[in-house]
């Protein structure tokens, strides 16, 4: 490493001498309030949702967080992976400790062990001081180890020794020391296929995934878009001490739309709309692709229906009377009793969709 690369080094990631930790934009340090009992619940509130995929996620972040097993959290870029992480360290016993943040694809395959594992004074040139790594920074607490496929292959090695042995050595160092860390990894491709191509170590991967989350892309929880869209908007009206709201329609076009990234892409969506309208956030104030929707889901009692746009109302109601039979197995009454109709009413409809498949005239 040339005096200039260790230059820039130190200018991302505030490399420090034995003083004390200095973290980086990539490794950043978050120390928790000394009475975390205040604030430990927010990441999981953040997690919260009435779909089924984000509450087995909860339950899981519940159930592992209280032990020392290493996790595994997987999903698409966008869908909370360091939110989880840090609901997992923050209901854990380590929650008063640090909790420091890693992006392996963000730092260059040069700096990455001396980032991991700290480096010793005239280890390396221009190694003018020491330099205390994340697990030295993270001692006590939680390592968050994101994007972990994008690890060189002989960093991984080196990383797996550290969980066999809870020990790791400095860059330039005979020395080992020891290490007390909670380690939870991420990425957002596929492991088993990463190890199939030779970019994960396989024994790794089964040291690493104790306890796997998966964690679902935004279009498999569309009942939680609004739920969301609503709690970020209410953070930036908090912010401002604006009162800001959305039309109806503004939110049913954020249910309709696809999310291909996710959570993320929903806040930028909500903060521009927010930037964007005066009082009251519209379809107008919505990216084009989101304010043109193809298709309008129709909530009834928790499910959901799928309606193209220019479905007439009509074609709508028939729509919904059979799906909402077909939900209830067939049971006339019930689905009678989910619609708000009488039993006379359903059965009117559902002659006048006998007659029109066969051709005949209708009595209505």
């Amino acid at each position: 490493m040339s005096l200039v690369e260790y230059r820039e080094f130190l200018g991302r990631s505030g490399g420090s001498d034995e003083s004390g930790p200095r973290p980086s934009a990539e490794t950043r340090l978050r120390c928790l309030p000394d009475k975390p009992e205040s604030t430990h619940h927010l990441h999981l509130e953040a997690l919260l949702g009435r779909s089924s995929g984000m509450k087995h996620v909860l339950s899981q972040v519940r159930r592992v967080a209280p032990t020392s097993a290493t996790v595994l959290i997987t999903g698409e870029s966008g869908t909370g992976k360091e939110i989880t992480a840090t609901a997992i360290h923050e209901q854990s016993d380590r929650r008063g400790q640090p909790f420091v943040p890693v992006n392996c694809g963000a730092i260059s395959p040069q700096l990455i062990e001396s980032e991991l594992f700290g480096h010793d004074k005239g280890s390396f040139t221009g190694a003018v001081r020491s330099h205390r790594g994340v697990f030295e920074q993270a001692d006590g607490g939680t390592l968050f180890l994101d994007e972990l496929t994008e690890m060189p292959l002989e960093l991984q090695v080196k990383l797996l020794r550290v969980l066999e042995t809870r020990r790791f050595v400095r860059v330039g160092s005979d020395h080992e020391r020891d290490t007390d860390v909670r380690i939870i990894a991420a990425t957002n491709r596929c492991p088993e296929d990463e190890v199939a191509s030779g970019k994960l170590r396989a024994d790794l991967l089964y040291r690493l995934q104790v306890f796997p989350i998966e964690l679902p892309s935004l279009r498999e929880r569309r009942d939680d878009i609004r739920d969301l869209a609503l709690h970020f908007l209410q953070e930036l009206n908090q912010a401002d001490g604006a009162h800001k709201a959305f039309s109806e329609d503004a939110l049913v076009n954020l249910e309709n739309y696809a999310w291909p990234r996710n959570i993320r892409e929903l806040k930028n969506v909500v903060q521009r709309g927010y930037i964007m309208a005066d009082h009251r956030i519209t379809v107008k104030e919505l990216p084009s692709e989101i304010a043109r929707p193809t298709a309008h889901r129709v909530r009834q009692n928790g499910q959901t229906l799928t309606v193209d746009i220019g479905t007439s109302v009509a074609e709508m109601e028939r729509n919904l009377i059979i799906a909402t039979l077909d939900q209830c197995g067939g049971r006339k009454e019930r689905a009678a009793n989910i619609l708000g109709v009488s039993m006379k009413t359903l059965y009117n409809r559902l002659r006048k969709y006998e007659e029109q498949e066969s051709g005949q005239p209708t009595r209505e």
